[in-house]
């Protein structure tokens, strides 16, 4: 794909990467990536923000074949994704600069083995002149590694926002034209690689809150025009309040436990609270990690196997420990065949979370009168919990 112009001499360049089904050999992408690099033309000087994966630099390459000279290459993010093109682009124009923040300094000569004579660090706030724009550097840490920053093109009102406000999706759109699309798609991105950050993320949220922003330029998807869309859905995400929501992930051998949560569903829901179950066996875990994102209450569904919980069961518990969302009450409900430590077990699989654990519902065998009874009064103290704690 040839650059693209976004405005007299800056450029969206990078690589739409349409066939892509994994990320980070963990994360989903049902609708690929791409890798945004963006190119400044200023009457004194010329900077590339931002660069693709190094195996995707041919198309790059071919897209600064009529740049004669490079200034600069900013390095908003040192992870390979963002930066691991930039030993090449240094092959093609050794006189350009890098420039990053302090911290990214040393990850850019670890991870990439970038000279550190290359390497120009800003502080936060500090600017750069390319004669007729400027560049201000803003630090933005733990969105989502400790280096990170994004840059606010002040002439032109366009924040180039890294991996903040980003989405994976490949399209040929050149900015969002289906917010609900995107919006879907922004969330997963949240809920896989920022939701753990959400505290300091708030406070970045305020930090760029003083810019005039017009547009948004990401790392990753398409631009955003509108930016009030995607600023205030992100401002819902890392607010405190969850919602008046259960997530359910389970697992079920011999219908036990599915029986169990299909009784549980059904009680919830007669208290007016919202559901969403997820089948381990077959459940995209982004989407898993996207109900996350303002559940209030995660109920872990899971029969025992070898005297623990099923292995899905705890990668699930360990995937909610790792992501860290605001729910406030956890419980399990399941079946077991002779005995074992599922609930101590889950139990210690999610010691980041600072959620209240209610009464598990489990049962030996298959449910009956019993464990449906438990079930009612499991619905019924989540019921009362959210009501307690403002949950709508």
């Amino acid at each position: 794909m040839k650059p693209r112009k976004i405005k007299d001499n800056i450029y969206w360049m990078g690589f739409v990467d349409w066939n892509s089904r994994l990320f980070d050999s963990l994360i989903p992408l049902p609708d690929g990536t791409s890798y945004n690099a963006y190119l400044i033309k200023g009457s004194d000087k010329t900077v590339l923000i931002d660069t693709v994966e190094p195996e995707f630099y041919y198309e790059l390459e071919a897209q600064l074949e009529n740049i004669p000279r490079l200034d600069y290459v900013v390095s908003l993010h040192a992870e390979q994704d963002h930066s691991g093109s930039i030993p090449h682009v240094l092959s093609r124009y050794p006189e350009a600069k890098v420039i990053s923040s302090p911290k990214a300094k040393n990850l850019l000569m670890d991870h990439l083995h970038i000279d550190e004579e290359s390497i120009i660090t800003v502080k936060d706030g500090e600017t750069l002149s390319l004669g007729d724009k400027t560049l201000e550097f803003i630090h933005t840490p733990w969105v989502h590694w400790p280096e990170t920053m994004v840059a606010y093109l002040r002439e032109d009102k366009i924040l180039f926002s890294c991996d903040f406000f980003g989405s994976h999706i490949a399209t040929t759109d050149l900015y969002v034209t289906d917010e609900a699309r995107s919006y879907e798609a922004a969330k997963r991105y949240y809920a896989e690689v920022m939701m753990p950050f959400r505290k300091v993320i708030k406070k970045n949220l305020d930090k760029i809150a003083v810019y005039d922003i017009k547009t948004i330029a990401p790392s990753h998807g398409p631009m955003v025009p509108r930016p009030a869309f995607i600023i205030d859905a992100h401002k819902e995400w890392v607010d405190d309040l969850p919602k008046n929501k259960v997530v359910l992930p389970y697992v079920s051998m011999h219908n036990s436990t599915k029986k169990m949560v299909d009784y549980l569903v059904s009680a919830l829901v007669d208290r007016g609270i919202t559901v969403e179950p997820f089948d381990l066996t077959v459940t995209d875990i982004g989407k898993l990690a996207i109900a996350l994102v303002d559940a209030g209450t995660i109920v872990v569904g899971t029969p025992t196997v070898l005297a623990g919980p099923h292995p899905h069961a705890a990668y699930a518990a360990i995937l909610a420990n790792a992501l860290r969302p605001k729910a406030r009450f956890l419980s399990i409900i399941g079946s077991y065949g002779w005995g074992g430590k599922t609930v101590e077990t889950l139990a210690g699989l999610v010691s980041n979370l600072k959620v209240e654990i209610l009464d598990p519902a489990l049962v030996k065998g298959s449910p009956g009168k019993d464990a449906y009874t438990a079930l009612e009064n499991l619905a019924e103290t989540i019921a009362v919990k959210h009501k307690e704690n403002g949950l709508q």
